[in-house]
């Protein structure tokens, strides 16, 4: 029979009017993202997902890189084996967006997996989990809002939290740590994300004044492409240092090994372009003794799925993988996140037996 492909485009948003805020993005109030399915006899054979609306990381527009996207998934021959189709591609476009390059190569490993019968975290050489835990992020908003999204976490069994700084005065981000450990006290592991908005001098001030709160790391202080800086920061800092957005590449990956300065490293799909790409980041970052979180990008049910498969398969210190949670229009279904946990669907491949592709249709044709 015949494949059937479609690549669509969805605006994914989350309840309780949730809106993604950070001193990079801005506020985004909903999900652009690309969806790619590919169907034999109206049965799910692969799915494929990525995130358009993110030029704060990628600085590609999203009509841009959507037209990116379509011209990749017209130009594959899905008739080939599925272990053909990425070396295909990286051959035929070898200066293909990461976002771009994650949505083949996610449907490709997808549609191995679930030719050969098995969850996707075995076909990418590891062991696969029922459920994997997830810290939450606790985005920019007035204090009531943070309080209640806070306390709907931990009860939840979320208490693994993370909060966006450097959107204001240092002052505020301070208070709102203070409002947290005096509502929860210590069962909270907290850590806080700059997203690369400050400078060295304002890094130490930060640091000084988050002393009490006893956080876990400190994420992306400095701009990216700031090696020196975060190599000088991390040495005289008592807080790990987390690089996010600093790596996007495996040339990034080996400048961090090579720094000699203890790091922790955030792994995206979005960044490095793959599931290939991030399992082998991982592994040659395990190797080298520096702690790995897995992520995503706030992310729809495939996109975090992938993650999560990724993340059990590596065995990764740290997972971040609550961007599915509370999502409202994703034809994926929904995704169970309780007990301080995200639980994997059973199956093959991602473990999604069926997806209805709502929203625009890009391009649809037969292989």
């Amino acid at each position: 029979m015949p494949l059937h492909i479609r690549l669509g485009r969805l605006r994914l948003r989350y309840r309780d009017g949730l809106v993604l805020h950070t001193a990079t993005s801005g506020a985004i109030p909903a999900l652009d993202e690309l969806r790619l399915t590919v169907e034999r006899d109206s049965v799910t054979a692969a799915l494929g997902a990525t995130r358009i609306n993110i030029a704060y990381l990628t600085g590609i527009a999203p009509e841009t890189l959507a037209a990116q996207c379509l011209e990749a998934v017209r130009t594959v021959d899905w008739r080939q084996d599925w272990s053909s189709i990425v070396p295909a591609l990286d051959a035929a476009r070898p200066a293909l967006p990461a976002p771009a390059r994650m949505l083949i190569e996610m449907a490709a490993a997808d549609g191995a997996a679930r030719a050969a019968g098995q969850p996707l975290a075995i076909w990418l050489g590891g062991t696969t989990a029922a459920r994997v835990a997830t810290n939450q992020t606790l985005f920019h908003s007035d204090d009531a809002t943070l309080l209640q999204r806070a306390e709907a976490y931990v009860g939840r069994g979320f208490t693994d939290l993370k909060l966006r700084v450097g959107l204001g005065a240092l002052a505020e981000d301070v208070h709102r740590l203070a409002l947290l450990r005096e509502r929860f006290g210590a069962r909270l592991l907290l850590s806080v994300d700059a997203n690369g908005s400050w400078s060295a001098d304002a890094a130490l001030a930060a640091i000084a004044a988050f002393a009490p709160f006893g956080l876990r790391y400190l994420e992306q202080p400095l701009p990216p492409g700031d090696w020196d800086g975060a190599i000088a920061l991390a040495a005289r800092l008592p807080v790990p240092i987390m690089l996010d957005e600093s790596l996007s590449s495996m040339t990034e990956i080996e400048r961090l090994i090579a720094g000699g300065v203890p790091m922790l490293a955030h792994l995206k799909l979005a960044k490095l372009g793959g599931l290939d790409r991030l399992m082998a980041a991982g592994r040659r970052l395990a190797a080298a003794g520096i702690g790995v979180m897995v992520g995503q990008m706030n992310e729809g049910a495939v996109s975090t799925l992938a993650a999560a498969h990724a993340a059990a398969a590596l065995g990764a210190d740290m997972m971040e993988l609550y961007g599915a949670d509370g999502l409202l229009d994703d034809p994926a279904g929904p995704l169970r996140y309780a007990d301080g946990c995200m639980h994997l669907p059973p199956g093959p491949g991602l473990g999604l037996s069926q997806h209805d592709m709502t929203g625009t249709v890009l391009w649809e044709g037969l292989a």
